[in-house]
C-alpha cells in the first residue's frame, strides 16, 4: 500500500523524514503503514544521511508556582516538583516530554538522563517524598513519543554516579556512593536496544561525583574523589579500552584540583570545554586555555553542553534563584566571543537539575552539579499557596 496515495513510496518517505520530531508520534498513529515506517532503524538512518536530524535539549527542571503577595506584588520561584522539559535551538521552542505514569510525584531528585539512538533514558535517584535511592530505568523513545520500563539498575544502592552513552546504544554508569555514602569504583554498562546490563572491571580508583564523558572514541571517567576525601576531588581521569578490557590512569587531565568536573563535555570539533574560576576553558591537547569568560551576572553553572557549533550553558546568580540560559557561537570570529541569552519563558526558568543533548534522534548526557547528600526539601513558603503553572503544549509546525 502507498504511503501516500498518488505519490511514488520515495518520494512519501522523502516528506516523512522531514516531520519535526514532536510530530513523529502524531504521524505514527496516522495509519499502521506509517507506524510501521517511522519505528523502522533505517527511517532514523534516513534521515541522519539526509542532513536532518537536529539536537533538542532535554533538561530535568523544576516546575514553577506562582506566588502573590498580599503586596500585591508576584513573584515566580521554582518548585520541588520535577519533570522534562526540552529546548529546541533549531527554533527556539520549549515544551515538556510526557511524564512517566508510574512516577506520580515527578522524577527522582538528582537522576541521570542520558541520550542515546532515539531513546532518552532515565536512571537512578531519590524517590522525591520518601528519599529512597531508586534503581530503576524508563526510556522515552522520540520517534514513538512513548516510554518504556528498562531492567532496573543490578547491584548496590548508587547515588551522584556518572554515566554517558556512545551515541548508539551503550550507557556507561561508573563510581557514585552507596547507601553509606561509601565511595564507588564499580562500573556497569547498559545496552540500551537489549535492555541488558553487564558488569565491567572495576576502576583503579574510588570516584564519587565524577563526570562520564564519550571522548575520542572511549569512555572517560574524570574527577570525583574517594571516601576519605569527602568532595575534595580529583584531577585524574581513567579511560576504558573495550579491547583490552582494562582501565589506563591519566594524571593531570583537569587543571586545578578540587574542581567538580560535572561541566565537562566534549563539544562537536571533539575538544574538551569545562567552566572553572569564572571562564569557560578548552582543552588543546594536553593544555586547558581560557576561550571566554561566563556570561556576565552567573556566577553558578548548572550545566554546560555543546550543539551545533555553539557551548549552551544554563546558570544563574545565586542557588535560589530563577536559572537563565546562554549561547556561545564557537564560529564566530574574533578573539573575544560573545553570550546570547537564550530567550526562556517563566515556565522553563525552574532549577535544572540535569540537562542532555539529544539529536531527538537523541545523544550524549549529564548530570546534576555538585552535591554531597540529599537534604529534605524546604518547606512551602507560608502563609500563600502557590499556582503550579501548566507546562506549555507543543505547538504543531
Amino acid at each position: 500500500m502507498d504511503l501516500i496515495p498518488g505519490l511514488p513510496n520515495d518520494i512519501a518517505l522523502g516528506c516523512l523524514i522531514r516531520l519535526p520530531v514532536d510530530q513523529f508520534s502524531k504521524a505514527a498513529s496516522v495509519c499502521k503503514n506509517w507506524n510501521s515506517e517511522i519505528t523502522l532503524p533505517e527511517f532514523r538512518r534516513r534521515r541522519k544521511f539526509s542532513g536532518l536530524t537536529r539536537p533538542v535539549l532535554p533538561m530535568v527542571q523544576a516546575m514553577v508556582a506562582t506566588v502573590k503577595k498580599p503586596q500585591g506584588d508576584t513573584i515566580i520561584s521554582s518548585t520541588q516538583i520535577y519533570r522534562l522539559s526540552v529546548y529546541d535551538p533549531e527554533n527556539g521552542s520549549w515544551y515538556d516530554l510526557p511524564p512517566i505514569s508510574k512516577l506520580i510525584d515527578g522524577l527522582p531528585r538528582f537522576c541521570r538522563i542520558v541520550g542515546v539512538g532515539s531513546d532518552l533514558v532515565v536512571i537512578g535517584g531519590c524517590d522525591p517524598v520518601t528519599w529512597r535511592v531508586m534503581d530503576c530505568v524508563f526510556v522515552y523513545n522520540f520517534i514513538s513519543g512513548s516510554w518504556r520500563r528498562g531492567s532496573d539498575m543490578p547491584g548496590q544502592q548508587r547515588l551522584f554516579f556518572g554515566c554517558d552513552s556512545d551515541s548508539d546504544r551503550m550507557i556507561l554508569v561508573a563510581g557514585g556512593h552507596d547507601e553509606e555514602k561509601n565511595a564507588l569504583k564499580s562500573v556497569m554498562l547498559y545496552d540500551v536496544v537489549k535492555d541488558e546490563w553487564v558488569t565491567l572491571p572495576d576502576m583503579v580508583m574510588e570516584r564519587d561525583e565524577c563526570k562520564v564523558t564519550f571522548h575520542k572514541g572511549k569512555f572517560h571517567v574524570i574527577g570525583g574523589y574517594p571516601t576519605w576525601a569527602q568532595g575534595h576531588f580529583e584531577k585524574n581521569a581513567e579511560v576504558f579500552d573495550f579491547a583490552t578490557s582494562r582501565w589506563s590512569l591519566e594524571d593531570e587531565f583537569l587543571s586545578v584540583m578540587n574542581s567538580s568536573p560535572h561541566t565537562c563535555i566534549e563539544g562537536d570539533d571533539g575538544r574538551l570545554y569545562m567552566c572553572q574560576d569564572g571562564d569557560v576553558a578548552v582543552k588543546e591537547h594536553a593544555t586547558w586555555q581560557k576561550l571566554a569568560k561566563l556570561p556576565v551576572g552567573v556566577y553558578n553553572v548548572a550545566h554546560l553542553t555543546a550543539c551545533q557549533g555553539k557551548l549552551i550553558l544554563v546558570g544563574n546568580v545565586q542557588f535560589d534563584e530563577l536559572q537563565s540560559a546562554y549561547a556561545l557561537d564557537l564560529r564566530s570570529d574574533g578573539k573575544v566571543k560573545k553570550w546570547t541569552k537564550i530567550e526562556t519563558p517563566d515556565e522553563y526558568s525552574g532549577h535544572v537539575q540535569s540537562v542532555d543533548q539529544p539529536d531527538a534522534p537523541v545523544h550524549r548526557s549529564s548530570q546534576p552539579p555538585h552535591r554531597r547528600c540529599p537534604s529534605p526539601p524546604p518547606p512551602p513558603p507560608p502563609p500563600y499557596q502557590p499556582h503550579l503553572r501548566q507546562p506549555w503544549e507543543t505547538q504543531p509546525e
